[in-house]
């Protein structure tokens, strides 16, 4: 058995995406791995059958079974864009299904097979790319996406391919971006979401549309206020993800009638998660009459069946389900895997594990759960990563989850191995999910809009002295880092406290004015997270009391968080002579610490260990 190193970054593979076949006998996925050679991350259409090992089907990705389980569409980049093919599972080979100018997005099939749906990028004029280098003109704020750049005029629509013939039809048309659509039960219509309202950057609105699958108006199904994220026909149920008034809260399940949406009677004040990119969840499924779903639960993203039924084990987070013949195919990550795949009989209690992608031999140290109290009372849970045959106090790496309203798991992350890392040279690492993060109850889920920095410091406070106090850390060897939110929180604690050593802000935001009118999501944010007063909010106010030395980790191309932000803050620190360094990824967007290239993932991970190396010793084991 062995420790993690960083260089396992380029040695796990790690599945998700599941389907499962419509007789439950086999489940296809995707498995993304890393070319190190091409620095690329890979992926992959894999097979899992109880009983064999998995075989590797095509290159490609997002499997999706027709109704009769005898062939299997999957999206393959072709020329730099994705489009369908399907792969029959009698032993052909794949065929090109779609030759979409930009592309195509998952598969939905229709209920008797004929037809495949998909939401997919359409450019303006013929469909067609834009014109790289003609002027681009913005009438409204949404006018750019993190990860897409400038839209250029690009919207999503919905197409029908019939499978026969490869004939597309175009269902909807307008300035619009279309979500992944669902067939009704009889195959007539097509149900998605989309901003169709005047000004829906300005005026919040997703509703749920109905489209017939011939083409024709969307008719709309959902009232104002429901701000829709997902919408499914569960055999006769049409189910709706929303968040009900304002988009700072938890996300609920509906379900759509004649008198309405009604409420999903869960029995949890929990968020329920549909796995939107980046965030782990699943969509909701039905068996029989009962209504499968996730939902965040003290960082565990859980599989229920309602109301609030737990379907998994204890320590287990889902990122991707599906329901067929009475059983649910999962993508789960542990204490010592960041994900397999399990097969679970709905009529059972025991999961079976289909897949070993985590390489063999490995020792992960395992984050143990502890609770802090705030001086107002607020009890946080927080996981602390050490290697406990270290005695003694030793330096601390306190670490901010992105959002706010996200949270650390105690599982397995495959992403900031730095943790891993640092623990094995004797570090302490606490990762806390502090007030706005998700998986406490939807008060404590809204406890910091229009109070950023205000409302959560005494958090990471209290848990860093509980810490101190206990012998664990050592008071002169502490050190801050974050992303996003994190690397807000992080240059906010170095700007009111002088008690880290250093500090290392990845995808930072330093002033919430700025932000404001750069990012992407900056009128959503300034309405409805962070509204008030900016200035008393924003790190950039309190620059002057910095003293920590602090690494800027920040993508060239971050549209969510703009690279402006870490220039600002590493003016200012230079400007004062605070040792200070900025590391700009080119081509990386927000996300690009989760799916960027393996290289700048890698640096990002082994710069924090220098910096952290440079400035807070972490002196001889003991």
């Amino acid at each position: 058995m062995r420790r993690l190193t960083l260089d396992d970054l380029f040695g796990f593979a790690v599945p998700s995406d599941p389907a499962l076949r419509p007789d439950g006998g086999a489940v296809a996925y995707t498995l993304t791995s890393v070319d190190r050679a091409a620095d690329e991350n890979r992926t992959e259409v894999w097979l899992a059958v109880p009983g064999a090992q998995p075989r590797r089907l095509a290159e490609g990705s997002a499997p999706r079974w027709s109704p009769d389980g005898r062939t299997l569409a999957f999206l393959r980049t072709v020329d730099g864009a994705a489009q369908l093919h399907l792969l029959p599972m009698d032993g052909g080979e794949p065929a090109p299904l779609t030759n979409a100018p930009l592309g195509a997005g998952p598969a939905v099939w229709s209920p008797d097979g004929t037809k495949v749906a998909y939401a997919g990028p359409v450019g303006p004029g013929d469909g067609g790319p834009p014109d790289p280098h003609a002027p681009v003109v913005a009438d409204r704020l949404d006018h750019k996406a993190d990860g897409a750049g400038l839209l250029r005029g690009i919207t999503t629509h919905l197409f029908v391919v019939d499978v026969a013939s490869g004939e597309s039809t175009r269902l909807t048309e307008g300035d619009l971006h279309a979500g992944e659509p669902s067939w009704s039960p009889d195959g007539a219509m097509l149900a998605f979401t989309a901003a169709l309202e005047p000004d829906p950057d300005l005026e919040l609105d997703a509703g749920v549309y109905a489209v017939p699958a011939t083409g024709g108006k969307p008719e709309r199904l959902t009232d104002p206020g429901l701000l829709c994220a997902g919408a499914w026909w569960l055999g006769d149920r049409l189910v709706v993800a929303a968040q009900k008034g304002e988009p700072v809260g938890h996300v609920r399940l509906f379900e759509l009638g004649q008198d309405g949406a009604a409420e999903v009677e869960t029995g949890l004040d929990r968020n329920v998660m549909v796995g939107h990119p980046g965030y782990p969840g699943a969509v909701p499924a039905a068996h029989g009459d009962d209504l499968l779903f996730c939902a965040r639960d003290r960082g565990l993203t859980r599989l229920y069946r309602a109301p609030a039924h737990r379907l998994v084990p204890d320590d287990v987070s889902v990122a991707g389900a599906s329901v067929a013949a009475g059983k649910v195919a999962y993508v789960a990550a542990t204490p010592r895997s960041p994900g397999e795949v399990f097969l679970l009989d709905l009529a059972g209690t025991t999961p079976e594990r289909l897949t070993r992608h985590t390489p063999a031999g490995i020792d992960p140290y395992v984050p143990v759960s502890r609770t802090f109290t705030a001086p107002d009372g607020t009890e946080v849970e927080g996981f602390v990563l050490r290697d406990e045959s270290r005695t003694g106090p030793g330096p601390l790496l306190l670490d901010v989850h992105g959002g706010p309203h996200n949270a650390w798991a105690p599982v397995l992350d495959g992403f900031h191995l730095y943790h891993q890392a640092l623990a094995a040279q004797g570090w302490t690492v606490l990762t806390l999910n502090p007030r706005a993060s998700d998986g406490y109850g939807e008060a404590f889920y809204k406890a910091t809009a229009g109070a950023w920095g205000l409302a959560d410091t005494q958090d990471f406070l209290a848990a860093v002295d509980a810490l101190v106090a206990d012998g664990v850390a050592d008071p002169e060897r502490l050190a801050v880092t974050g992303y996003s939110y994190g690397g807000y929180m992080t240059c906010w604690l170095t700007g009111v406290t002088g008690r880290f050593k250093a500090a290392v802000a990845g995808g930072a935001v330093t002033d919430l004015s700025s932000i404001s009118g750069t990012s992407d999501l900056g009128h959503l944010l300034k309405t409805y997270e962070y509204h008030g007063d900016l200035a008393a909010q924003s790190p950039i106010t309190r620059v002057g009391e910095v003293t920590a030395p602090t690494l800027l980790l920040h993508g060239e191309n971050d549209d969510r968080c703009p690279i402006g932000q870490a220039e600002q803050w590493f003016a200012a620190l230079r400007e004062r002579r605070v040792p200070v360094r900025l590391v700009r990824y080119p081509g990386a967007s927000h996300l690009f610490i989760l799916n960027g290239r393996p290289s700048h993932r890698y640096d990002y991970n082994e710069r924090i260990i220098a910096w952290l190396e440079q400035w807070v010793s972490s002196g001889s084991p003991s």
